[in-house]
């Protein structure tokens, strides 16, 4: 049954991408993506926006804005394709061990320009 469980919390195609690649270019300690998509006005299904927590040791010594360069150079064919929105935390270990070990929900969408 365990084994069932896992298969339906499994990821889409994009969602496995990122996992993959994230995983391969950043070895992190922990990783979560979440697809957001369902809180925008996309089709089911979509995976269009996305949360990454990616905790690794390729943060260490690295500014914010450089983790943030670092994860989207690593996703940069997603978000030239069809990954509309991606939103990141990335931690090192000694900061993800201190802090708190969740993440915020993201605010609910609202609507795009024009609203």
């Amino acid at each position: 049954m365990e084994g069932f469980r896992l298969l339906l919390c499994q990821g889409g195609p994009v969602e496995s991408t990122l996992r993959n690649k994230l995983e391969e270019a950043l070895h992190p300690t922990h990783i979560e993506i979440m697809n957001e998509s369902y809180m925008h006005n996309v089709p089911p299904g979509s995976e269009t926006h996305f949360k990454v927590l990616v905790v690794s040791e390729a943060f260490n010594d690295l500014s914010l804005i450089k983790r943030h360069r670092l994860v989207n150079a690593t996703l940069s064919e997603e978000l030239k394709k069809g990954v509309h929105a991606l939103s990141i935390v990335a931690r090192t270990p000694a900061q993800w061990a201190k802090e708190p070990q969740e993440i915020e929900c993201s605010p609910a969408c609202q609507g795009g320009f024009g609203k």
